[in-house]
């Protein structure tokens, strides 16, 4: 920074710039940070300024097969000799206003790009493109950041290069686009087996799934078929059991009837033979009796079988024995 007090001026710089301050063609200061006055009729300064500063670039380049490539880095530098670079560039500055008289920071931009493109260009050239596009931004920053700080230009112009590195190297749209069909294309090959391999996974899963439903309607009509079986052989004993069961009610019924039936027999047997022998008691009884009890017992039996006597019909024939055994019967109590 200049300022001006009549006919002098002061020049106060920052610690990051290197100052020059020639009087007769001779450098009377130099350093960093200076302040001090001069006379600007006798004296000239120049600023280097001496912190890290950047360098980018990007630029094309053909590959060993031919095929445009574009690469794009980054170069980082340091004034290391100031003299030696203000012997080689014009750094000077307005005593005025302190502003570069010319353009030295561009001067030396160009030269930075200038060697790294040179430096670039060589390994582009003996190198295929997919190599290039593969491995070109390690093998690129791994030469560049060997080669360009061992320059014998940057050397000449107190020039130190703190690092170099490419960032990246890029085809062509239309290259890039070539170079991705094939890999688009076996990226697309893959999807659609991956497609193909999930259609037939899921064919595979609904013929396993028919094939179960299947099975398991051949397993629930073997089981109704064993079961409709089971129950008709169920039915078939329970038919046996009840006709096994009938047969035996049934004959337990002809037992008991037949049991019965000779019960009934024997009784009747017993009361008839009861009867017989009550009978011939009673007949032995009444045939010693004489005729006439004979014939009034008879006729009371005859009228305790009788309910009801309409008429009543005497013959004299009967009439007169009758009278006469009565009139016989009353003698004999008369005697007695």
């Amino acid at each position: 920074m200049i300022s001006s007090y009549l006919f002098l001026r002061h020049l106060r710089s920052d610690p990051s710039v290197h100052i020059l301050h020639y009087k007769k063609g001779e450098v009377v200061r130099s350093g960093r940070g200076l302040a001090f006055w001069f006379f600007p009729l006798s004296a000239s300064v120049a600023a280097l300024p001496v912190a890290d500063r950047e360098q980018s670039f990007l630029f094309k380049g053909r590959s060993q097969d031919f095929q445009e490539v574009t690469a794009q880095g980054l170069v980082t530098y340091r004034v290391a000799d100031p003299e030696k670079l203000a012997s080689r560039l014009d750094f000077s500055v307005s005593l005025d206003d302190g502003r570069y008289l010319k353009t030295p920071l561009e001067q030396l931009a160009g030269i930075l790009t200038q060697l790294s493109q040179q430096l670039t260009g060589e390994y582009l050239a003996v190198t295929p493109v997919r190599h290039l596009l593969a491995h070109g931004v390690e093998e690129l920053s791994a030469q560049l950041g060997e080669k360009l700080p061992q320059h014998p230009n940057l050397w000449a112009l107190g020039l130190e290069v703190v690092s170099a590195s490419v960032s990246d190297v890029s085809p062509t749209p239309e290259l890039e686009q070539a170079l991705q069909a094939p890999t688009r294309e076996g990226i697309q090959q893959e999807s659609d087996e991956a497609v193909f391999q999930r259609r037939a996974l899921a064919v595979e899963k609904e013929r396993a799934i028919q094939e179960n439903e299947l099975a398991n309607r051949i397993e629930l009509a073997k089981r109704e078929e064993n079961l409709i079986a089971q129950e008709g052989q169920n039915e078939l004993r329970r038919a046996r059991e009840e006709a096994e069961a009938k047969g035996v009610a049934a004959e337990a019924a002809a037992a008991r009837k037949r049991l019965h039936a000779e019960s009934e027999a024997k009784a009747l047997e017993l009361l008839e033979a009861a009867k017989n022998g009550a009978e011939r008691d009673r007949i032995d009884v009444y045939r010693d009796l004489p005729a006439r009890v004979q014939l009034g017992l008879a006729a009371q039996e005859l009228a305790s079988k009788l309910q009801r006597i309409d008429h009543l019909n005497l013959s004299p024939e009967l009439l007169g024995p009758l009278l006469t055994n009565v009139l016989t019967l009353a003698e004999g109590k008369l005697e007695q």
